[in-house]
């Protein structure tokens, strides 16, 4: 943590003695990010244990759900096991990773590098928090564990693993990163051509992700769906909430009495439009 930190540091004192040559459209509140930082990396080594001691489904045959429960919107899903599909997802969500280093190629964007890599491992953390809570909290079986044909292994079925289709992680990371990229290119070239494709690109990606989770067997389309959701918005938000004064997102502290006569006091959100 402490070397993560140095390393920040660095990079952002190294990204203000460079900022002369563009404006950024960003700011960087050592004190607010740092708590929102140390709060994720917090939830998100929080959420691991949870995942850690969770339990098996039971012990034999009689302890699998069963396929009728499901949601209509979810259950043609079940019983999918594509172990190919499962590796094959595995090259797109890695990719996502890199995709906020076009940055080092963009002329208004790189000397802030130091600025953009804090930014972008607050939204990575902000997402593994949410992603592993809930993960740890939710027990859901995996299409996988509907798996009738004799291709699942039984001892998989009943596994832990096997309860943490709520929601996809994968997806929900891939999200964060390509949107996370587009959204800080867009605010550096707000005048950009390429920005509609770049959109359709951060679009596309998660969403083949999914696709691709859906056919392992790993999650259901609603998993896929709220994962795609939760992991744009913090792709997309966090930088919006880095803005320069007059951005349009602002968190701000509160105070008052509500109307029980209460006290009360903590986070506003605000959006100006």
């Amino acid at each position: 943590m402490k070397k993560l930190t140095l390393a920040l540091a660095i990079l952002l004192s190294y990204s203000s003695i460079n900022a002369q040559s563009s404006v950024s459209p960003y700011e960087w509140d050592w004190v607010k990010d740092g708590i929102w930082l140390g709060a994720s990396l917090g939830a998100t080594a929080y959420g691991f244990t949870l995942i850690q001691n969770k339990d098996d489904l039971g012990t034999d045959a009689s302890a699998l759900p069963n396929k009728e429960d499901i949601s209509g919107i979810n259950r043609w899903a079940a019983g999918k096991h594509d172990e190919d599909a499962s590796k094959l997802s595995d090259i797109p969500f890695a990719l996502a990773f890199a995709t906020p280093f076009i940055m080092l190629f963009d002329d208004e964007a790189n000397d802030h590098t130091g600025k953009i890599a804090g930014m972008y491992i607050e939204s990575l953390a902000t997402t593994a928090g949410l992603f592993t809570i809930a993960a740890g909290l939710v027990d859901k079986s995996r299409p996988y564990v509907y798996d009738e044909s004799g291709d699942t292994d039984l001892g998989r079925r009943l596994k832990n693993n096997g309860q943490r289709s709520f929601y996809s992680g994968h997806v929900a990371a891939t999200a964060t990163a390509t949107f996370f990229a587009v959204k800080v290119y867009s605010d550096f070239n707000p005048d950009s051509p390429a920005t509609p494709y770049l959109w359709a690109g951060a679009a596309v990606l998660p969403a083949t992700v999914g696709y691709l989770r859906i056919e392992a067997g790993q999650h259901f389309l609603t998993d896929v769906l709220i994962g795609y959701v939760l992991g744009s918005a913090t792709g997309y938000f966090v930088p919006e909430l880095h803005k320069t004064k007059g951005a349009k997102l602002d968190v701000y502290p509160s105070s008052g009495m509500s109307f029980t006569g209460e006290n009360y006091s903590g986070m506003a959100l605000r959006y100006t439009f």
